[in-house]
Formats: C-alpha cells, structure tokens, sequence
C-alpha cells in the first residue's frame, strides 16, 4: 500500500509542475506556492522546487521567509545556485552588509547580480565603485533596461556632487525621461547653479505629466503624488535661494498629500524645522515626528540622518529641553568625534544656562584634541569671550589662530579690539607682525582692486593712517616714506608725507613739497555742466531756453519782488500792555511758576448768593447733587473757577468708566431696601 502511494504521488508530480508553470505565466505565484509545497512533500529536497519556492515568495514580498528556506537547506541550496536570490533578500531585508559579501562570494556574477552589486554600492555610498559598475552594465548590456542603468548612473553622479562634492562629468546622457532631468537638476544643486537646476526641475515636471496622463488609468492625485519629489527639491532651491515664504508654502503642500514616501517626508520635515529655527517651535516638535518615522534610515544618506540629529538637537535646546538636547549632542559626539556640531551646541547650552566658564573649557579640550579643527573653535571662544566683555582675552585667543593672524580680515578686527580697549601699542604690533610677516614671505597675492599693489603694502598703508589717527607720527613718517620708495609717482602717499612732516619737520615738508606735480599738470578736465546736471547733484542748473516776454519781466522782477518781502508782525495779545513789562514766566505752566500759591479756598463759597434771584453763576454746575454723584472726583487744574469746574467732570481715557454706573447701581441698592421695609 505505501508502494502504491507513493507511486500515485509520483504520477501527480507532472501536473503539479504544470500547474506551477501555468501560475508562474500568469503571475499568481500565491497559487504556484501551494503546488511547489505539494511537490516538497513529495521529495523534500528537489532543488528545483525549492529554488521555485524561494522566487515565490519574494515574489509575495516574503523576503524573511524566503531566506529562511535558503538558510535551511544551504545542502542543497548552494551559493552557486541561490547565490543572486539569497543577497536580494539580504538588500530587501537592509542587510546590506551581508548582501555585497554574498555577491563577493559568488562563484560566477551573471548579469543579474551585477545589476544588485550596483544597488548595493549605491546604498554604501561607494559612489566610485557603483559608477565603474553601471558603466560596465551599459557597456556590456543591450535590453530593455537601458533607460533604468541610465538613470541609475545619473543618480550616482548626483549624489556625488551632493555629498562629496565632487565635479559631475558629462556623461552624454539625453535627458528625455523626466528622472533623468531630476537627477540633472539635483547635481546642478550640488554645484550652486540653482537657476539652472530649477529650470531642469521644470523641464522633469513637465515631462513627469506628459508621460502620465498618457495613461488613462492614472488620476490627477497620482500625478501629483509623482510629483511630490520634484515639487520638495523646488522648494529645496527657493530656500536656499531665501525665499523661505515660497519654500514653506510649497513643503505643506507637499506633506498634505500624504505621499508614501517617507524619505520625502523626513526630508521635508526637517527643512521646514530650519526654516522655523527658534521661532515656531510648536510647529517643529509637530514636524520632527516625521524624521522618527520607521524605515527612514533606509531611504536617506548617512549625511541627512546627520543633520536631521542635529536638528532634533538643536530643537531640543530651543525648546530648553537641556538634558534631551545635551544627551543629543553626547550621541552625535560619540558617532562623529571630529565632528564640529556636536561640540558647538554643547557649548550654546551651557550658555544658554549661564555657564559660559564651562563652554569656553570644553571648546578648549575639543581644539587641544582636534588641531585640524581648532581655527573655527577658537572663533567661537573668542566670540563668547566677547560677550562676556574680555575683549583683550579674545584678542589674545584670535592672535593664537596660526593660519589666520596676517589675513587682512583678521588684522582688521583685532585692530578694531584693540581700539575699542585703547590698547594703541598692541593694535600698532598686529600691523607690523603682519607687514613683517608677508614681507618675509613674499606674498604674491593683491588685493582685487588694485593689482599692482601687494597685501602687505596695502598694510602698511593702513598702519600708517592708524598711527597719523592716534598721533604716532614719527612712526607713520617711516611708514609713508615706505611706501614712497616703493612707488614715487604716488601722489597721494606723497601728501600724506608732506602734511605728516609738516606737524613734526616743516623744512623736510618744504623740501618734499618740491616732488610734487605742478598745478597745470595736475587740472583736470573736468565738463563742469554735465557734473552739475548729473544725477545726485545737489545744484542742478536749468537748461537754458528761449524766454517769452512775459517770463521774461518775470525772471528780471523776481529779485526786485524778493527785496520787497518783509517778515509779517506777530499778533499781540488783546490785553497787551505796552507800558507794562512782560511776565517773564509767561511760557511756563501756572503750577511751576515762582509766585504760585495754590488755589484759594472758600473762593466758592463767596460766590454763592450774588446776583439776581433765579441768575445761575458759573458754579452753579457744581452744587448739583446729581452731578457730583455720578462723576468721580479728579484733582483740580490750576487756573480760574470756571475752567476748574468745566475740567472736573473729564476722566482720562485710561481710566474711563460708563458715565452714571456708580450712582445707578448705587440707587438700585436704595430701592431695594425701601422695598424690603415696605414688605416688613
């Protein structure tokens, strides 16, 4: 009986090999699954169909899966036979370590495992390697993936101009797909020709739709879900060109169509959160949830995971999250040790806490420790030094910057310090180690504007002006006469000779005064009516016209009408006494003149009663019960009665009331209680 079983599972085995077949056309590899286990059952180790199983289920996208049957039966399953679909599932599964050793040990690299190599150095950013690969690919290949190897290349060329900045060569490549036109734009980035590469961008937008809607089945959300890529770079370039408000509008955008990709989104994100910097902070601990997305370490660079950390970092620090960002900054320093970031925003923490003691010493240790790096460092210490007001401890600071104490800039700004601290002779000992210094090697380098003059004699020039400045003559007498030596036609050194040995040897000046040029060698020729009709003149004389007669007696009466303009009389006041000599308090307020005595009391008493019967007087206003009830008392204004009772009732804006609140609510109260009495 097991004989005949057996034998009727063997007679099955052919149409189940058919049936595999038949699912494998038709691409319904979950059915084709089913039948290569009925056919294991059968023989548990058949190479083929176990090959046919591990092709299914990376087909399902069971990758794990896949490999595990791999690892199982590596008897039978030999690297020579499963080698290209054990390192896809390693690629698949981000394992791309394990992948490229899996390639590396391959007996034979078929075609198909070239094409994987190429995507395995892409992902280890060997970008040297993968570019000599995909061109052997296209060299050696003729299918129908010559557009895809294209591509490809044209992505490892710009990444390298991204990441290494390394100077794309042209490829030859026609750009007449639109993924093409994409990566032409991104290495356009990475060289700083942003105008150019927006314009491949629109060019890879117009081609993305042109290709799309020749599909019918394709909707307008899917072309622009195509798009999103395209539309985040735009954006990448209007921010770095500042044009931030553009930038923002365009990235929400992007992240309200909720595109799949979550590299994209990350990448989005953390734009948007430079963008924001210290301001809007709400908004970027909303959008830095998308940089924690899973799977987004294996879409971006080593490069961008880097400086969304620093973001994260840096956000932390703005949101005063001291502990967050100081674990951050402690974890990107433990990765990157040479790296200058982590280090920096340490610093601006223990400042931000008032420990710039602390942030000064650890810049310290990280210069002491990292030479190549110590030039920015010290720049920071100096800064924070300045803040803290040692601006001589920031001089001394800069002036241990080797390779920058004789750059001009440098020069310049330690000798602006040095001023600000009245520190003359330091300032004057800067110039003259950096003249020393180029002189003794013989820089060749001139300044832009003036070719022919080298650095260190625009310095000494500059010396020399410094020291006239602060009254170091006799030394800037020595200066000058350097300069002269080295160009005698320099008339303008000259005079700066003759007027600095003026004030110390007039007879040298005199003696000097004879080298320069004559008067008539020196005038100029100079179109006096087109430099008053110049444009910033600030006498422009009219053109001269034909007049008419009327214009004419106009322009010859018109000093005559002048002469007879004559300044108009001030008005006196209606009360003005000749005889009488003016009040000379007059200008000032009553309360702070010298003879003022306050008001008089009982001044409203007396005027109480005068008058007709039935006359009203001018305080009559104030005996009014029902007046002075409902408006709050002010302190009185000096001046007569009448205007002290018209200002009495004004209450400053600030303080402004309903009118008649008080009193009502006052006599609100009254009738409830003459109420409560009645009912009792």
């Amino acid at each position: 009986k097991m004989a005949a079983a057996g034998g009727a599972a063997a007679a099955a085995a052919p149409a189940l090999w058919s049936e595999v077949n038949r699912c494998g056309q038709n691409g319904d590899f979950a059915r084709a699954l089913k039948s290569v286990n009925k056919i294991l059952q059968i023989n548990k180790d058949d190479v083929t169909a176990l090959q046919c199983k591990v092709v299914c289920l990376i087909q399902n996208g069971n990758f794990k899966e896949a490999l595990g049957v791999i690892n199982t039966h590596t008897k039978v399953l030999t690297s020579d036979i499963i080698a290209f679909e054990k390192a896809y599932c390693e690629y698949r599964l981000n394992r791309i370590e394990s992948a490229l050793k899996t390639i590396q040990s391959a007996s034979q690299q078929t075609d198909k495992l070239k094409e994987l190599y190429g995507q395995v150095l892409y992902r280890l950013e060997r970008y040297d390697d993968c570019l000599a690969a995909y061109r052997d690919l296209i060299r050696n290949s003729q299918d129908e993936y010559e557009e895809e190897r294209k591509t490809n290349l044209s992505a490892v060329v710009a990444a390298q101009s991204t990441w290494e900045k390394v100077m794309p060569e042209d490829l030859g490549l026609r750009e007449a797909t639109y993924e093409l036109c994409y990566n032409s734009a991104c290495a356009l980035i990475g060289q700083g020709k942003l105008n150019e590469a927006m314009k491949k961008l629109q060019k890879a937008e117009e081609l993305c739709r042109q290709s799309l809607s020749e599909d019918s089945d394709v909707t307008e959300e899917d072309i622009e879900a195509e798009l999103a890529i395209i539309h985040g770079q735009m954006a990448y370039i209007m921010q770095l060109q500042g044009r931030t408000e553009d930038a923002l509008q365009l990235y929400n955008q992007i992240i309200k169509l909720k595109p799949t990709d979550v590299g994209l989104l990350a990448v989005i994100a953390n734009n948007i959160i430079t963008i924001n910097k210290d301001q809007n902070v709400f908004d970027s601990k909303k959008k830095v949830k998308l940089t924690n997305v899973e799977g987004v370490e294996h879409k971006l660079s080593k490069k961008q995971l880097q400086a969304i950390e620093f973001n994260k970092a840096l956000l932390a620090m703005y949101t005063n999250q001291a502990d967050q960002c100081r674990k951050l900054s402690a974890s990107l320093q433990s990765q990157s040790p040479e790296h200058l970031l982590p280090v920096l925003i340490q610093a601006a923490q223990l400042c931000r806490e008032k420990q710039h003691t602390k942030a000064v010493a650890l810049l310290q240790d990280f210069a002491d420790q990292h030479p190549a790096s110590a030039a920015e460092i010290k720049l920071t210490m100096a800064q924070l030094k300045i803040a803290q007001g040692s601006v001589t401890k920031a001089c001394m600071i800069l002036r241990s910057i080797e390779e920058l104490q004789h750059k001009p800039g440098m020069v310049s700004a330690l000798v602006t310090m040095y001023s600000h601290e009245e520190d003359i002779d330091s300032a004057i000992e800067v110039f003259t180690q950096a003249i020393q210094w180029y002189q003794q090697f013989q820089v060749s380098q001139s300044r832009r504007d003036n070719p022919k003059s080298p650095v260190h004699l625009s310095l000494i020039r500059e010396a020399a002006n410094f020291k006239l400045k602060h009254g170091r003559k006799k030394e800037a007498i020595s200066d000058l006469e350097e300069l002269w030596k080295q160009n005698p036609k320099d008339v303008h050194t000259l005079a700066q000779l003759i007027s600095a040995y003026s004030l110390v040897d007039p007879e040298k000046a005199k003696v000097l005064s004879k080298h320069l040029p004559s008067s008539d060698a020196m005038s100029l020729k100079v179109d006096v009516d087109a430099l008053e009709n110049s444009h910033g003149a600030t006498y422009v004389r009219k053109k001269a016209g034909k007049l008419t007669g009327d214009n004419q007696q106009k322009e010859q009466g018109q000093g005559e009408v002048k002469k007879k303009k004559k300044k108009k009389k001030g008005k006196l006041p209606k009360n003005y006494d000749p005889k009488v000599t003016p009040d000379p308090e007059r200008w000032l307020p009553m309360r702070e003149r010298s003879y003022y005595r306050g008001r008089k009391k009982g001044k409203k008493k007396d005027q109480v009663g005068k008058g007709t019967q039935g006359s009203t007087t001018a305080g009559s206003s104030e005996l009014d019960a029902s007046r002075t009830a409902s408006s709050p008392p002010t302190s009185p204004r000096p001046g007569n009665a009448a205007a002290i009772s018209a200002a009495s009732n004004v209450i400053p804006p600030r303080h402004q009331k309903p009118a008649g609140a008080p009193a009502t609510k006052k006599k609100q109260q009254q009738k409830k209680k003459k109420g409560a009495k009645g009912g009792w």
